[in-house]
């Protein structure tokens, strides 16, 4: 039987140096657009990767867009799941056009919803006088979701517009959104874009070509859960947010 590992990417196989700071050997992994390295692997991590590479296939479930992932340096070969599930490349690196045109028919009719909210926080963050806006993030011609960072990466700001200006809008006219956030990264998705919506597509292609599989689902955060869950297995990061959400609690 074959086995396939569905694997988010940031703060799972790799990190900024800032989260990895007591560890040593670290060897770069993603890069910015200038080409300087930004995120890196830790010996276990190198260790991990090799074994699960030994083991079974891997597959990329990620947020990220096909500028950010091209970027990752990383021997990925199989298919990959981009934009937190909203594009699908097959192996080889090929557009999955089947799987955009079902996503972007979705998304488009998400985006009036993605807007208001874009107003809702741009609106709350102005009354504070504070620069960060929110940022609809789009890929292949299709937007996706809203992103947005604190200037000084400070946590507490962030929660306060989730709490403040999200929250409460989600309770009304947002109810088809949700909110992922994660350290300085705090992002608004239509519920129709999720992993496991493309894992879940993904495994039926597969068994369609292998037959019965076996499959495992890995990430960090509590938005990784639901693709994870779509697998045979979970495979949860120590020091990771689903982590302290799942096993710190026991």
């Amino acid at each position: 039987m074959k086995k396939f590992l569905f694997v988010d990417l940031d703060d799972t196989l790799f990190q900024t140096p800032k989260k990895c700071a007591a560890e040593t050997a670290l060897e770069p992994a993603a890069y910015l657009k200038d080409g300087a390295p930004c995120s890196f692997t830790t010996p276990r991590q190198r260790a991990f990767l090799d074994f699960a590479r030994r083991e079974m296939t891997l597959i990329p479930a990620t947020a990220r867009n096909a500028d950010a992932f091209g970027r990752v340096d990383l021997p990925f070969a199989s298919y990959a799941v981009l934009d937190y599930g909203g594009v699908v490349l097959q192996p080889g690196g090929a557009l999955d056009a089947g799987w955009l045109d079902l996503m972007r028919a979705d998304m488009h009719a998400a985006l009036p919803g993605l807007r208001e909210a874009m107003r809702v926080i741009d609106d709350f963050q102005a009354t504070l006088g504070r620069p960060a806006r929110a940022r609809l993030i789009e890929d292949y011609a299709t937007p996706f979701y809203l992103v947005i960072k604190d200037h000084e990466a400070n946590g507490e700001r962030l929660a306060q517009i989730e709490e403040e200006a999200l929250r409460p809008w989600l309770a009304g006219p947002g109810a088809d959104y949700f909110i992922h956030r994660n350290g300085n990264n705090l992002a608004l998705l239509p519920l129709a874009l999720n992993k496991a919506r493309a894992v879940s597509y993904l495994r039926a292609e597969l068994e369609a070509e292998h037959g019965p599989i076996l499959s495992f689902g890995m990430g960090d955060s509590h938005s990784d859960a639901r693709f994870m869950a779509a697998c045979d297995y979970a495979i949860v990061p120590s020091g990771t947010q689903l982590a302290a959400l799942t096993l710190a609690a026991l």
